[in-house]
């Protein structure tokens, strides 16, 4: 049956189970009297949905609440185990594969250290390599916990590079600074047949899935514009504002701040990645004559360059500290292009090499960006450290099967999507700014 709007009768019991479980996600635990102003059903749609929801053990009782002068009313929450979703980061310096629950507890966690050793880094993104990983990393947070692969709500995959989408293929990857062009990575997955064809795979770019759950669950909650920047041994960011709906990666990397200037890993010379990722700044210490530790990860690296800069006691490393200190200012310079180009609320830091850079010299990045900015939005922007940790790609890749799961009304995938659902994630991304 068609209604006068064009949707039917399905549409309708869909986009109202949608709303409930969205209320009861974003603000649980509510009474079924609640939900109905809330959700701006009418109470026998609230008690008819709930009753659907509670059967298929998608909504539970947790608790009561006093009642002015009527009986306690029961309240009631998502139940987290309802559902589970695999998140992954493909990161710089190590696969991570987690399984969560619906309320996004992680229940296992595996991680496959990428190669260090080789003359270039795109050494470690060997695409056999990595999709072996990414199997063996499935397959064992599945083993650890029980949990059966066709029970999965989805696989959620942040990666570096810009994701195209093929009816044929699937995701595609173009990673250029790391030697992918146009790697179909969904397509490789599917074939090793180690998921059902039930279960979707979701592509990404990993510092899309960070502003993701940053925004939802981190520093971004309760803001409307947000540039969130991830610093790894490159530089990425996500931009989200109301014209951009739930967030769109921008390769802020690649922007040019000093021309004829150090050559990136892009090929192009004098990007901001070139003179602020971990990589590019322990190549300038050793090439002003510091001495980074080798046989070690970037992460380890970056570490003992900050402890030499920085260091708890005794006479710093002048050469460390005037790298890091440059390096607040090309950050600086970067951040004014944000700030000049979206005027957004916030800017949020994040990653494993700006969460380890941020709590050193956030403060002079800070000054420098303002310096560099049009004085009205740079006197309306805060600049300040993401709050989910280095987890928050997988927690935002996990975020995007989930995402897609609310927007069929917690129904099971009847066809493969092609995409995440644009509708609902700028849905969930109103809530998550109220």
């Amino acid at each position: 049956m068609t209604l006068r709007s064009g949707r039917t009768v399905r549409d309708l019991r869909r986009e109202n189970r949608t709303a409930v479980l969205q209320r009861l996600y974003f603000d649980g635990p509510l009474s079924r009297f609640s939900l109905g102003p809330a959700t701006g059903l009418s109470s026998g749609s609230v008690s008819n949905v709930v009753s659907e929801l509670m059967a298929e053990g998608l909504v539970e009782e947790a608790g009561s609440v006093d009642s002015v002068g009527g009986r306690p009313r029961t309240l009631l929450r998502v139940s987290p185990h309802s559902g589970h979703m695999i998140g992954i980061d493909v990161g710089e310096t190590r696969v991570r594969v987690e399984l969560f629950d619906l309320a996004l507890t992680e229940l296992a966690r595996v991680e496959k250290p990428l190669a260090t050793e080789g003359p270039r880094r795109v050494d470690r993104y060997d695409v056999d390599v990595v999709v072996r990983y990414l199997r063996e990393g499935i397959a064992e947070v599945l083993e650890r916990t029980g949990i059966p692969a066709q029970g999965l709500l989805g696989v959620g995959i942040g990666v570096p590079g810009i994701v195209a989408h093929s009816a044929a293929e699937g995701a595609i990857v173009h990673g250029q600074t790391i030697g992918w062009d146009a790697v179909p990575l969904e397509r490789y997955l599917r074939e090793s047949g180690l998921l059902p064809e039930t279960v979707p795979y979701y592509v990404d770019n990993g510092a899309k899935t960070l502003g993701q759950a940053e925004m939802w669950f981190g520093a971004g909650r309760g803001a409307k514009s947000a540039a969130v920047v991830l610093f790894g041994s490159g530089v990425g960011a996500c931009v989200v504002s109301a014209d951009m709906g739930p967030g769109r990666a921008v390769e802020w990397g690649h922007l040019t701040v000093r021309v004829r200037g150090r050559r990136c890993r892009c090929g192009a010379q004098g990007c901001l990645e070139a003179y602020a990722g971990a990589e590019a700044l322990l190549e300038r210490w050793a090439e002003a004559g510091g001495r980074p530790p080798t046989g070690v990860d970037e992460e380890t690296a970056l570490t003992a360059m900050l402890a030499a800069a920085y260091p708890a006691e005794g006479p710093a490393d002048e050469t460390a500290l005037e790298i890091l200190e440059e390096t607040a200012e090309y950050l600086g310079a970067g951040f004014s292009d944000l700030i000049n180009l979206f005027q957004p609320e916030r800017i949020l830091v994040g990653g494993w090499a700006g969460l380890q850079l941020g709590r050193r010299f956030l403060d002079s990045v800070r000054a420098h960006a303002t310096a560099y900015s049009l004085r009205y939005p740079a006197a309306h922007v805060s600049v300040d450290l993401g709050t989910l940790g280095p987890d928050a790609v997988t927690v935002g890749a996990a975020i995007l099967p989930l995402a897609d799961f609310f927007a069929r009304g917690g129904r099971p995938v009847e066809t493969e999507p092609k995409e995440p659902n644009p509708a609902w994630q700028t849905n969930l991304q109103d809530r998550a700014a109220q």
